[in-house]
């Protein structure tokens, strides 16, 4: 311990003595400074006085480094080891006190009763060499307080002049304490009366596994009685820390396995995670073409506009050519025609004044010449007017010829459009063909995996069955079993408590065993939900399937129908654009049903997690009722042996009181001796 927590240690003592009145011993501040260990307390052979035992439990209350505490042979008084222990009862670190030799008698007893009561750490109690049994009141609160402690383990009572009514009270202290497994009771007064008590109370304490009755008057059969039990209850502790140790095992498997499960389930999440983003990209990218093709159909459409625009102003301005062009042909014929009337007008003018003067005719000569330019005139205009048609008309032709190139053209790329879309169509149905597989892929996987684990419940339900029926037969043999050896005993030697303690436990297993057969039978019953509730999943899923066959068949049949429209449409290219703002619409309410599909597929998907994390905790909630119906099986096994021993015993018993009671009587005391 190091040298400055001792040093506090001894101020502390040094203080308490002080504020209590009295001197602080020498020889226990001696020991203080000579002490070595920091977790034990040995003050043994010293004499401890009245004042240091205060002290001592006063800083037992706020010390709490030391868990063994050695006080035998210090001579402790009455009230020394009453304020020594008070102080121990609030202490929670000391587990183990030795209070040998110190002559503890009636306030020790109750004291220490006391302390057994309220201390929750203490696990060996040595009280070896003193007087606890002296006064019987007394040694019955320290009885009581025994049965009320949950954590002490092994305890010492040699030489405590304990009798027979000492031995009962102890007796019915251990049917109330399940955790003391070592008792020593040697070299005092119990006796025959003493000896039976304890045996009597071993029936219901299960944890002792150690009793020392040496040097107590107590015969041989019940000292191997005692024995007997001890080395049952021993064989019980082992099968119990086995039990345990196979819980442990089984209980890390069952978290492996849902380790396992649960990373597989995670994995599936994730595939099926990773199938929805490739649909969803899938998807994007075929609206993102549909909505590329849609632009470039627009813009065709535009261009298209464009030209039969272009193609209407040419067209009218061929038609103001051509009234031009008759309005000069009508212009031509009447300059003509009065070409030709003045010249007939002139040469009758000629024929008739041929013989008029001179200026006449000069004048007539100009007006010729005048009309003869006028005509030279309106020729040049016509041949002009019909060289402008001819360019317009050229002009027209080409216009027609690139409207026809164009036209072409725009076939052409709606020919490759639709190419395309159908591509995509084709695509996105494999795409759904192959989420569809893979569902249902896992969807048997699943089914199988439901199937094997009903398969193995069925089979583990029916070796449970079996075990049953072999405790029935086990339990009809022991009681007919009991039943001879009742009447055997009823013949020799009435004893109707042990007869009717019998029946007691032989009911209450049968209770018990009507309780585990309708445990069994809610089993079953569970079982037979569980596969109405598969039953349920799969007619859920055969309607699924066929709701998506149904949408299938739609689906094709709108392919087919775009087809057909596909095929109508190539007279005209309005026709073609409205035929394609149909197909869009189509493709978009094929969409939101491919969507609402998804949707729905996912809502399935989840209803089948759902049933399966039941599923699984339904099957962990099975596993853990069979291995507690196991181990209920191996307590009713554990019991009927115990009762076929006690069953022996009590025949050994009344064979000894048999033989002692012939031996004793006066028949036998009157026949003569060999």
């Amino acid at each position: 311990m190091p040298a400055t927590e001792m040093q506090d240690l001894r101020r502390s003592y040094t203080r308490l003595c002080k504020e209590s009145g009295g001197e602080p011993q020498e020889s226990i501040l001696q020991h203080l400074e000579q002490a070595t260990s920091r977790n034990r307390l040995d003050f043994a052979t010293h004499s401890l006085s009245v004042d240091t035992c205060g002290a001592l439990g006063k800083l037992l209350q706020d010390e709490l480094q030391f868990t063994e505490i050695a006080l035998s042979d210090c001579m402790l008084s009455e009230e020394g080891a009453k304020l020594l222990l008070h102080g121990l009862c609030a202490n929670s670190v000391v587990k183990s006190l030795d209070l040998k030799g110190n002559n503890l008698r009636a306030v020790g007893a109750e004291t220490l009763g006391k302390l057994l009561r309220q201390n929750k750490s203490i696990k060996s109690l040595t009280l070896e060499w003193n007087n606890l049994g002296i006064w019987e009141e007394s040694f019955a609160v320290f009885c009581e307080g025994l049965a009320a402690n949950g954590h002490l383990q092994r305890l010492d009572v040699r030489n405590n002049q304990i009798n027979h009514q000492g031995a009962g009270e102890l007796a019915m202290a251990l049917k109330s304490n399940s955790t003391l497994q070592e008792l020593d009771l040697r070299w005092n007064n119990i006796g025959l009366l003493g000896g039976r008590a304890l045996l009597n109370c071993l029936h219901s304490n299960r944890a002792l596994r150690q009793l020392e009755l040496a040097g107590n008057n107590v015969p041989s059969d019940i000292l191997k009685a005692v024995d007997q039990a001890m080395d049952h209850n021993q064989e019980r502790q082992s099968i119990l820390y086995k039990s345990r140790n196979m819980t442990q095992v089984l209980s890390k498997e069952v978290l492996s396995l849902k380790e396992e499960k649960a990373k597989q389930f995670l994995g599936l999440m994730d595939t099926i995670d990773k199938q929805r983003e490739e649909i969803t990209r899938s998807s994007r990218v075929s609206t993102a073409r549909v909505g590329q093709l849609q632009e470039a159909l627009n813009e065709r459409q535009s261009v298209m506009n464009s030209l039969n625009a272009k193609l209407q102003m040419t067209e009218a301005a061929l038609a103001l050519s051509e009234q031009k062009v008759c309005n000069l042909g009508e212009l031509l014929s009447t300059a003509k025609q009065e070409q030709a009337e003045l010249v007939e007008k002139q040469a009758k003018e000629l024929q008739q004044h041929k013989k008029d003067s001179a200026d006449r005719e000069a004048k007539l000569q100009h007006e010729l010449s005048t009309a003869s330019e006028k005509n030279l005139l309106l020729r040049n205009e016509v041949t002009e007017l019909e060289r402008r048609c001819k360019t317009q008309q050229e002009q027209l032709f080409q216009v027609k010829e690139d409207l026809t190139h164009t036209t072409a053209e725009m076939k052409l790329r709606a020919v490759q459009a639709e190419e395309r879309l159908e591509m995509e169509k084709r695509r996105f149905k494999q795409v759904l063909e192959d989420a569809e597989a893979l569902r249902l892929k896992e969807v048997d996987h699943m089914t199988h995996h439901m199937e094997a684990s009903e398969h193995a419940l069925q089979e583990r339900i029916q070796r449970l069955e079996a075990t049953r029926i072999g405790l029935e037969e086990e339990l009809s043999r022991v009681k007919a079993t009991a039943l001879v050896e009742r009447g055997q005993v009823e013949e020799e030697l009435i004893k109707a408590k042990n007869q009717a303690r019998l029946e007691e436990r032989l009911e209450h297993l049968e209770e018990k065993l009507r309780l585990m057969m309708q445990s069994r039978d809610e089993a079953q019953n569970y079982c037979l939900q569980q596969k109405q509730a598969v039953s349920e999943a799969h007619a859920k899923e055969s309607q699924l399937s066929l709701q998506v066959e149904g949408l299938r068949r739609r689906v094709e049949e709108l392919q087919q129908e775009l087809s057909n429209k596909e095929q109508e449409k190539v007279t005209e290219v309005n026709k073609v654009r409205v035929e394609l703002q149909e197909q869009i619409g189509h493709l978009e309410a094929e969409r939101t049903a491919q969507e609402g599909m998804r949707e729905k597929i996912a809502a399935l998907e989840r209803q089948m997690k759902v049933l399966s994390s039941n599923h699984r905790e339904a099957l962990l909630d099975k596993v853990g009722e069979i291995s507690s119906l196991q181990e209920k099986l191996r307590v009713r096994e554990a019991e009927i042996s115990r009762m076929r021993e006690e069953e022996a015993q009590r025949a050994s018993f009344l064979q000894n009181a048999i033989m002692t009671y012939v031996q004793g009587s006066p028949l036998s005391t009157g026949v003569p001796k060999n």
